[in-house]
């Protein structure tokens, strides 16, 4: 089945070019030009990637994607400009998977989408039953639902998170290189020093209550790269 990717975006232009260039990818596209839009259509036909520009007239893209991770798990890359470096951070933060840089080079946006939806395929086709989970101190890492389990809580992952920890879960107690967990993330190893893993790390350390000052679970090892110690260090 084609995967359903919804664009959000006021420029009229802009927004028309990417449906055609996705479609002829082979990808199944609706089109909003506003938030409104966009919920009509996810109301009727849900799609598993967003495409959402930040600098939208009236409900921008950061409310977007928090309004939409809190509802689901759906894929979100945002589209943002060359000056809007504190919102792609803001927007990692809420739980955006990925963003692009306009202008962008199509070939690049292509890859993005390929690599998302890869993931999201690969987590919702994993085998029922016998799903290996992990713990982390108290919490499990559950990985056929995508999500940490502890006795008190339980907090959904997006597919950047899932795919850093699982990363880091299948080599516990070994440092990876940020190379290698931008691998993961489906990004360019090259791109290892934007601050993306940054911000991941630190959205999974907020949901493992692991604290940033003196973390004990996702541990920074300056100058190589992550550790997971399943048991505090």
């Amino acid at each position: 089945m084609r995967a359903h990717v919804l664009i959000v975006e006021d420029d009229r232009v802009t927004r028309m070019r990417l449906a055609a260039y996705l479609r002829g990818l082979g990808h199944r596209v609706s089109e909003a030009g506003d938030a409104a839009g966009m919920e009509a259509i996810i109301d009727r036909d849900p799609p598993e990637l967003l495409l959402v520009d930040i600098n939208l007239d009236g409900k921008d893209g950061l409310t977007i994607t928090r309004e939409q991770r809190a509802r689901s798990q759906v894929g979100i890359i945002l589209l943002t400009s060359r000056s809007d470096q504190i919102d792609k951070i803001v927007g990692l933060e809420m739980g955006a998977d990925d963003y692009i840089t306009k202008p962008f080079d199509p070939r690049e946006l292509a890859a993005r989408v390929k690599n998302l939806l890869a993931r999201i395929a690969d987590i919702g086709q994993a085998p029922q039953g016998g799903a290996p989970v992990d713990l982390i101190g108290s919490w499990r890492f559950d990985r056929l639902r995508r999500r940490l389990v502890s006795p008190v809580s339980v907090q959904s992952l997006t597919a950047q998170e899932f795919a850093v920890l699982e990363a880091l879960a299948d080599h516990p107690g070994l440092t990876l290189p940020r190379e290698r967990i931008c691998e993961a993330m489906g990004r360019h190893a090259d791109r290892a020093n934007d601050r993306v893993v940054d911000v991941v790390i630190g959205r999974l350390r907020r949901k493992l209550g692991d604290d940033p000052a003196a973390p004990e679970y996702l541990l920074t090892i300056h100058g190589q790269g992550y550790r997971l110690l399943a048991e505090p260090g």
